[in-house]
């Protein structure tokens, strides 16, 4: 089935056209490059893995309730609308939300590779180009993966959100080579990892688990990629040029949290977009979501060097200043170990049955 036959909401033209500016960079030197980043193009070559295997697609989903959702995450839970709605239409709620979350995942996942394409060709150094292409390939397989998952067990997908296709296509439309890094690396990605650890942890089912530890594995070199390449070349910059990369964190940062709320959801519902704004404002679970957004953005802006008075005020007001003193480094091996020790889990248990059915085997042929 196409696509735009799932689409709730008419998504429009099936390409978006994105105007790209800026030169593709050469590099005439190919021995050497920095340690740390040719290690990690070592570990995203070791690291690659085929979604089509390492998930367990057989695995069944219920559409009408795919991530275990609680009454209580649903910012209808509470108003006057809940009573009305019927078991079977809070099923078709939690679908939606579902549905709506991993949209955007995927076209966050698109738009990654996309900008991970455009530092291929736009960053001056060879280790990076290097790394770059294995990182390529990483959000080729994530989009493959939710676009999947939304097609053969939810069934249903949203149009990108507005907000994140603003930052998105801002971060694509600089001409300087460093904004893809800092748009899709620190802003978009930090928020998607921080929103797929949420429902990573909380969910009681296996397939979505399974998608968001192993893509959470693969987000953790980019992240760290992001992290390496940034630091080092803003050590270079002005403090004029370092309060315009600062500018831009604020505004995407405020976009982001003032936006990604799922309205679109409430309003295919009958809700009126000001009533679901504030259904959604008051939801003591998305306040905690979206402040925990941030819980890999904040960190990571502070370690790239990106801490001046107006960011860190910016941050004070959102109530996520706190947050700059979370360990980027412990998250980011705890992705790891979650994935390692799921794939353990897993594997362990195949081989179980197999050693099982084996024993079965050969009781069976023995009594014949």
């Amino acid at each position: 089935m196409s696509t735009h036959e799932l689409y709730t909401n008419d998504p429009g033209e099936t390409v978006w056209p994105v105007p790209a500016s800026g030169n593709a960079r050469f590099s005439w030197e190919y021995d050497g490059g920095r340690e740390r980043l040719l290690a990690l193009y070592q570990k995203g070559k070791d690291k690659q893995w085929d979604g089509a295997k390492r998930i367990d697609w057989d695995i069944e989903v219920d559409p009408y309730d795919p991530l275990g959702t609680p009454d209580e995450a649903l910012p209808l839970h509470g108003t006057r609308h809940w009573a009305k709605l019927t078991e079977r239409d809070r099923g078709e709620l939690r679908r939606h939300y579902s549905a709506w979350n991993f949209s955007q995942f995927l076209h966050g996942e698109q738009g990654a590779m996309v900008c991970a394409a455009r530092i291929v060709e736009s960053v001056p150094d060879l280790d990076a180009k290097f790394y770059s292409a294995t990182q390529t390939m990483d959000e080729a397989r994530h989009a493959e993966i939710f676009g999947r998952f939304l097609h053969e067990k939810i069934g249903m997908l949203y149009p990108i959100n507005d907000s994140l296709q603003g930052l998105l296509g801002d971060t694509l439309r600089d001409s300087r080579w460093d904004m893809p890094y800092l748009g899709m690396q620190v802003l978009i990605e930090g928020l998607a990892l921080a929103a797929f650890g949420m429902i990573r942890d909380t969910t009681n089912k296996p397939l979505p688990k399974q998608i968001l530890a192993y893509v959470m594995q693969d987000e953790a070199r980019h992240v760290a990629f992001g992290r390496m390449a940034l630091r080092d070349y803003y050590k270079q910059l002005s403090d004029a040029e370092l309060r315009e990369r600062e500018e831009f964190v604020i505004e995407g940062c405020y976009l982001m949290r003032d936006r990604l709320r799922g309205v679109e959801v409430l309003e295919n519902f009958g809700i009126s977009r000001v009533e679901a704004e504030e259904f959604s404002e008051r939801s003591e679970f998305l306040a905690l979501f979206r402040k925990l957004l941030f819980s890999r953005i904040v960190p990571c802006v502070k370690d790239i060097g990106l801490w001046g008075e107006r960011l860190q005020k910016a941050y004070l007001d959102m109530g996520v200043f706190e947050m700059g003193n979370s360990n980027l480094d412990l998250l980011m091996s705890q992705d790891e170990e979650i994935a390692e020790a799921l794939d353990r889990e897993r594997f362990a248990a195949e081989e179980e049955q197999r050693v099982a059915e084996v024993a079965e085997a050969i009781t069976e042929g023995a009594g014949a």
